[in-house]
């Protein structure tokens, strides 16, 4: 609780809370636990499992959540390929980003640039 009062990033703040609680009507959970909101007014708002990270909302949630669609994703769900990956939030800056084999090589002298030869 008191994280929820002096840190946004890790939760909602103690604002939406309140909001949520008096005028938000839950529509449902994605599949990372992530629970989206609707008030009267039809404004839309989602409330993130753990950290607060854009990037953890699947493409039926975000066209959702930015009034592309009024199809609630939870009722209505999708049909998804057998080619299509499951969704993953965006891993830049951790150690599970994506990195070239160039890079990983840790045996060879890596160099940034390489100079170009004719």
């Amino acid at each position: 609780m008191i994280k929820q009062i002096f840190t946004w990033w890790n939760y909602q703040t103690v604002g939406t809370f309140f909001y949520t609680l008096f005028f938000g009507k839950l529509i449902g959970k994605d599949s990372f636990g992530n629970k989206y909101y609707i008030s009267k007014k039809g404004k839309r708002w989602v409330i993130y499992n753990g950290e607060i990270n854009a990037s953890k909302i699947d493409s039926d949630w975000y066209s959702w959540i930015h009034y592309q669609t009024d199809t609630n994703p939870a009722k209505n769900k999708p049909n998804k390929y057998s080619w299509q990956k499951p969704h993953l939030e965006n891993k830049t800056g951790t150690n599970e980003a994506y990195r070239p084999n160039k890079i990983t090589n840790k045996g060879k002298d890596f160099k940034k640039y390489e100079s170009w030869k004719p």
